[in-house]
Parts: structure tokens; C-alpha cells; sequence
């Protein structure tokens, strides 16, 4: 493998292996039953479950030899000496699946031995077949079709999806109160692949609680797409290779990423 057309196919299959396996349970009420407790620190749904174990039945037949990370399973070796790492939420968007919301995604990110070097990212919404996906260098791309951030500037008009609840209120308030719109739609790799395709401006979690299999696809694709991914501080977001690791998320379109952080720190308040 070593350039976007391999990359995609591989991607694709996968896509089409778990949309085989988890489209007679979504939107069922066993689709949602507790497993276990996953590598990742949270509950293993069967739907998680069903949909890691197909991409390892397709994986551990395929000649390439690979690391995998994956919310449920942990870290893993397929075959000898891997020259890539596949990076895998197998369900981005569980409850959504349970519940028949059509907004829940398959997220892989292709890296080399280090995390950051990312080589490909691809997002596939496997209610409706939207596919993202984008190569380091090569751009981002919707279903074949280039993608770029919006160029909306004003905070005060950005759409925003921003996951901040219980503890976070009061930072999730500032944002809220600073935009024009407020999106939470539950699939953190699509609602990061929508900054990519500037269907929302920019997306903020300041929760603390995103993991790198959250966030690895999407980072790439956004950047391919002319935006900016950083920690909530404001440093290039890096990927730890740790999957109990956590960070917060700030990604835009790349034209208001300063303001973003201090609203999202309580830096300034901003009204509309």
C-alpha cells in the first residue's frame, strides 16, 4: 500500500464488511446491550462488538502486515513487522446506531510507526454512504469531490459544534452564546469531517475526553481541507500513543481558530 488508491480500497472494504455486519442491529434494542468494558475504559456495546470483529475477520486475511488500535480490542499486531498502523473506531456514533439516528460512522486513520505521521484519513456514514477521506499532501475529498473549509471569519455567524455538558457549562455557555447556531449531532468523526466539507465553520470539545481513535481521521481530513486542529490550548493536536489517553479539541476553518481558543478557555466573552 502506498498511495490513495490502495489506501481507499482497503478503507472501502472495511466499510462494506461492517455495514454487512451491523445492518440487521441498528436501530434494535439489542444493538445497545453492554458486552464488556473496552480497552478504550468504556462500555463495549454489541454493535462495537459485532462491527470490531468484522474488520478483524477481514484484516487477518489481507497480505499486508498491520498495528491496529481500536477503541474495543486495544493495540494489536496483525502478521510481521507492520509498516502501517490502522487507527479504528469501529462505531463513532453508538448511541445513534442504537437508536436508528442515520448519523454514525466508521473512522480509520493510516499512520506509519509514529501516529502523527498520518498517511490517510477516511470517515465513511454508514447510514447513508457519504465517504470522507483524504491523503496526507493530496487533499480532502467527499464522495470523489474536493473538499475546503468555509471562509466565514465572523465568530458571531459561525455554525458550531460544541460538546462541553455537565462539568463544562460554563465554557459550552460562552461558545454557545458567542455563535449563531449550535450543532451536536454524536458522531465526533463526522461532525469533524463537516468543518472539512464547510457544512459547520468550526468544532470544539472542552470535555477533556477525546480519544485518539476519536479524532485521528478527521484531524487529517480537516487539514487537507484547509483547516486547523489544535489541543485546547492551542498547540498542534498530537496524537498519543496511548488509548486511555485524553485531550481537548479545538478544529475550524482555520479563519478564527484565536478566538475560538479564548472563548473556549473564558478568556473574552463575545456576544452576537
Amino acid at each position: 500500500m502506498h498511495c490513495t488508491s490502495d489506501f481507499l480500497n482497503l478503507c472501502d472494504r472495511i466499510a462494506d464488511a461492517v455495514h454487512k455486519a451491523i445492518k440487521g442491529l441498528v436501530g434494535t434494542p439489542e444493538a445497545g446491550k453492554v458486552l464488556y468494558i473496552g480497552a478504550d475504559g468504556t462500555p463495549t456495546k454489541l454493535i462495537d462488538d459485532v462491527s470490531e470483529k468484522a474488520i478483524f475477520t477481514l484484516l487477518e486475511k489481507e497480505k499486508n502486515s498491520f498495528r491496529v488500535i481500536s477503541e474495543e480490542a486495544g493495540d494489536k499486531i496483525l502478521g510481521k513487522s507492520p509498516g502501517y498502523t490502522l487507527i479504528i473506531d469501529p462505531i463513532d456514533g453508538t448511541y445513534n446506531a442504537c437508536f436508528g439516528i442515520p448519523f454514525y460512522s466508521l473512522s480509520i486513520a493510516i499512520a506509519g510507526n509514529d501516529l502523527n505521521d498520518l498517511c490517510f484519513g477516511y470517515v465513511k456514514n454508514l447510514a447513508t454512504g457519504d465517504t470522507f477521506y483524504a491523503e496526507a499532501g493530496k487533499g480532502a475529498y467527499l464522495n470523489g469531490t474536493r473538499l475546503k473549509t468555509s471562509k466565514n471569519s465572523e465568530v458571531s455567524r459561525f455554525c458550531m459544534s460544541i460538546y462541553g455538558y455537565r462539568p463544562n457549562i460554563k465554557e459550552a455557555a460562552v461558545l454557545s452564546k458567542s455563535v449563531r447556531r449550535v450543532r451536536v449531532l454524536g458522531s465526533v468523526a463526522l461532525e469533524l469531517c463537516y468543518v472539512a466539507a464547510g457544512r459547520i465553520d468550526a468544532f470544539t470539545d472542552v470535555r477533556g475526553t477525546m480519544r485518539t481513535t476519536d479524532v485521528a481521521a478527521g484531524k487529517l481530513i480537516i487539514e487537507e481541507a484547509g483547516g486547523i486542529v489544535t489541543d485546547g490550548c492551542g498547540e498542534s493536536l498530537k496524537l498519543e500513543d496511548k488509548l486511555m489517553s485524553r485531550v481537548s479539541v479545538i478544529a475550524s476553518n482555520g479563519h478564527a481558530h484565536d478566538r475560538i481558543l479564548k472563548l473556549s478557555t473564558g478568556i473574552v466573552h463575545e456576544s452576537k
